[in-house]
C-alpha cells in the first residue's frame, strides 16, 4: 500500500521562504478518478496534482482587469515541486485549458517516454484529459518544467504553465534558507490583460519580450530578509518566453555552485555577473554581510537596471559559518568523452525573413510532426555538434535528456562545467560535445518558446 504523504509546505513544497504549492498532494488512489484513463499509470508512493485551467489573475496590483492564467484557483505562486535524490514521484496534469499540452522536464536525464514533448515523445494532453508524469530523476539539482508541445508551447508557457522542480541531494551543503526563484515577464495590455498573442512565424523573430518582469510572480523586487551572516542557497531560473538577460550580484558575494542543475567547482562569475537565457538555471551561495542593515541585491541588466532580489540584514548576527565547499561530483555523469571517436553533425541555424515574418530553420528545414532525426546513433556513442548561428539574434538551444560539455575552438578541451542549455552568439559557430547515453528521441530546441512553435528545432536519436 503506498504511504500517506499529508500536505507539507516545508518538506515538499516551499521556496522563497513562503510555501509555494500550485501542486496539491493526493494519494495514489486519485490516480485513477480522471475522466480518461492515465498511459502511463502512476507508479510511485504519491501524486501531486497539476490543475491547468483559466483562472483570471492580476499580475499588477493596480492593473483594472485582471489576466487569464493557466493555474490552479487560489494558488498564485509557481509550482515548485521538491524531493530527495533517489524518490520516485508522480504529477497528474489536468488540462482543463481551451489548448493541447504536455510538460518538458528541462534538464531531467529522465525516461523517453516521461520528457513531456507533445507530438514527439507523448501525444498532446487534450482539452479535458489527464496524464501523469512519473518518474526518478537520476541526478540531484534544479530543473525547470515547462510546456513543450510542438507549435503551441508559447501560449501556455505567457499564461503561466512553468514550475520548478528541485531533487535535493541526500546530504545538502548548508544553508540557512534555500530559495527557488522563478524569473518571468509578461507582455501586458494597458487594462493588465495579456497582450493579444500574435501568429507563431511573426512573434518569433524576437519572441514574446514582456513589459513586467516577475520573481515568483510577485512584483520585483521581492524583498527578503535574513540575520547578518547568513548563508542563502538561491535557485535562479529563467522561465521567460524569450528574454535573455545578464544578472549582476550588487553589494554580494556569489559563488556558483550549480549549472543547469549540475555540480560545478565553486567559483566567483566574473564582473558578479551570469549570463541568463530562457531555460538556464544556476545554484549561488550566498554570504550575506555581517552587520545589521547591510542590503544587497540580484539585478537584472535590463536598461539601466532592474533590481529582482533585495537583501537585508535584520535582527543578531548568526554564529560563523563553517567553510563553503563544492557540491559533490555527480558520479551519473561520464568521466571522459573521446571525441576522436565522435559522431559529427552540423546543425546550422538560418532565418528566411518575409516581411515582418521569419521562418526558422535547421540545416535548411523547419521541424514539423514526423520528420526524421538529424542523426540515429548508438547508445554510449559519443557525439560532438557544431551549431552554426547565421543569424543577426542570439540563440538560446537545449539539449533534451542529456548533458554537454562546451568544447573549446580547436577541440583541446572543455568549459569545465556541464550544462543543457546554451547560447550560439550571433552571426557564431560554437560546438558541444555529449555522450548519447539515454535511449530515446531527444529534442535540439530553441529555449525561445515562439521560435520553437515556429519550428526552430530537430531530434536526435538514440538507440
Amino acid at each position: 500500500m503506498p504511504r500517506h504523504h499529508p500536505f507539507q509546505p516545508t518538506r515538499r513544497l516551499f521556496g522563497a521562504g513562503l510555501a509555494i504549492s500550485a501542486f496539491s498532494l493526493k494519494n495514489n488512489a486519485l490516480a485513477s478518478q480522471s475522466k480518461k484513463e492515465d498511459k502511463p499509470r502512476p507508479t510511485g508512493d504519491a501524486v501531486w496534482i497539476w490543475l491547468a485551467t483559466p483562472t483570471p489573475s492580476r499580475l499588477k496590483p493596480d492593473s483594472r482587469r485582471e489576466a487569464e492564467l493557466w493555474f490552479q484557483p487560489g494558488d498564485f505562486s509557481p509550482g515548485v515541486l521538491k524531493i530527495t535524490a533517489g524518490e520516485e514521484f508522480c504529477l497528474k496534469l489536468q488540462n482543463r485549458t481551451p489548448k493541447p499540452l504536455s510538460l518538458h522536464w528541462h534538464g531531467v536525464r529522465g525516461e523517453n517516454a516521461m520528457d513531456g514533448v507533445g507530438g514527439l515523445t507523448q501525444e498532446p494532453i487534450l482539452s479535458g484529459e489527464d496524464f501523469s508524469y512519473c518518474m526518478t530523476p537520476p541526478d540531484p539539482g534544479t530543473f525547470l518544467i515547462r510546456p513543450c508541445i510542438i507549435g503551441g508551447s508559447a501560449e501556455p508557457a505567457e499564461r503561466g504553465l512553468t514550475g520548478l522542480l528541485i531533487v535535493e541531494e541526500k546530504v545538502p551543503p548548508h544553508a540557512d534558507r534555500d530559495i527557488a526563484l522563478l524569473i518571468d515577464d509578461w507582455k501586458l495590455a494597458d487594462d493588465g490583460t495579456l497582450a493579444a498573442f500574435e501568429p507563431a512565424a511573426e512573434a518569433s523573430v524576437s519572441g514574446r519580450l514582456g513589459n513586467l518582469l516577475t520573481v515568483n510572480r510577485q512584483t520585483v523586487p521581492l524583498k527578503i530578509e535574513a540575520a547578518p551572516g547568513s548563508r542563502i542557497r538561491l535557485r535562479l531560473a529563467n522561465a521567460c518566453n524569450a528574454r535573455t538577460m545578464r544578472l549582476r550580484f550588487d553589494q554580494l558575494k556569489p559563488y556558483v555552485i550549480a549549472i543547469d542543475g549540475q555540480p560545478t567547482d565553486t567559483f566567483e562569475p566574473l564582473r558578479a555577473s551570469l549570463p541568463f537565457p530562457p531555460g538556464t538555471r544556476y545554484d549561488v551561495m550566498l554570504d550575506l554581510p555581517t552587520e545589521a542593515g547591510a542590503t544587497g541585491s540580484v539585478i537584472a541588466q535590463i536598461g539601466d537596471g532592474m533590481a529582482l532580489v533585495q537583501f537585508t540584514t535584520v535582527g543578531e548576527k548568526r554564529s560563523e559559518l563553517p567553510p563553503l565547499t563544492p557540491l559533490p561530483e555527480n558520479k551519473n555523469l561520464p568521466t571522459e568523452i573521446k571525441l576522436q571517436n565522435a559522431i559529427r553533425k552540423d546543425v546550422t541555424i538560418e532565418a528566411r525573413e518575409a516581411g515582418t515574418s521569419a521562418r526558422w530553420t535547421i540545416n535548411g528545414k523547419a521541424g514539423t510532426v514526423g520528420m526524421p532525426p538529424l542523426a540515429k546513433v548508438r547508445r554510449g556513442a559519443p557525439v560532438v555538434l557544431t551549431l552554426t548561428n547565421n543569424t543577426p539574434l542570439t540563440q538560446p538551444f537545449h539539449l533534451h535528456g542529456h548533458v554537454f560539455r562546451l568544447l573549446h575552438a580547436l577541440d583541446d578541451g572543455w568549459e569545465p562545467y556541464w550544462l543543457d542549455t546554451v547560447q550560439v552568439p550571433e552571426n557564431r559557430t560554437i560546438r558541444i560535445a555529449f555522450i548519447a547515453d539515454n535511449p530515446g528521441k531527444w529534442l535540439l530546441a530553441s529555449t525561445v518558446m515562439e521560435r520553437f512553435d515556429a519550428g526552430l528545432w530537430t531530434w536526435i536519436e538514440v538507440g
